[in-house]
């Protein structure tokens, strides 16, 4: 059986995809993008300033066209921000391209990763973790709409990389 030939990770801020996306790329022997970063490249600016001077929608339409590209890409592990999977037309080309895996964590272990930075805009607030749990109530549903659902548990992220390529070399298209 083959394996596909594009995977994008997907789920909340702290779910582990840049990271887990570096070991699996290698892995896999693929390239790994992560489209935060490079909006951030292309931009010459961070994500929070990003959000500060043009907003959510305005981050949200550079991450839509971004995604649409390299989605595309061949031969890749893709990590996608927190939010990206949300947007309908996004989730939409994520899918037609590649095979899209939620990386479905509990709420503490996201909250004892997410805490680890302090470059997420959407947490910069007093009352953080009630952020962060209503964004995963609320993304939840939309997440599990992925072509694969692992675990992304607290402790060594081989095991999630482990599971992920379990995941794949079983999947069957609809």
């Amino acid at each position: 059986m083959s394996l596909p030939k594009r995977v994008v990770l997907v789920g909340p801020m702290g779910a582990g995809k840049s990271t887990i996306g570096r070991m699996l790329a290698k892995e896999l022997g693929y390239r790994f993008l992560d489209s935060d970063r490079i909006i951030e490249e292309r931009c010459g600016a961070n994500i929070p300033w990003i959000f500060d001077v043009e907003g959510e929608d305005g981050f949200r339409a550079r991450e839509t066209a971004m995604l649409d590209e390299l989605s595309r890409e061949d031969n890749t592990v893709l990590a996608t921000g927190g939010g990206a999977y949300l947007n309908d037309e996004t989730r939409a080309l994520m899918r037609e391209h590649a095979i899209t895996v939620w990386l479905n964590a509990d709420l503490e272990t996201l909250w004892k990763r997410v805490q680890k930075r302090d470059t997420r805009p959407l947490l910069q607030r007093d009352d953080a973790k009630s952020v962060l749990t209503n964004l995963l109530a609320e993304r939840t549903p939309i997440y599990s709409q992925a072509d694969l659902v692992v675990r992304s548990k607290d402790g060594p992220h081989t095991n999630t990389v482990n599971a992920i390529l379990k995941a794949l070399k079983t999947w069957k298209p609809e």
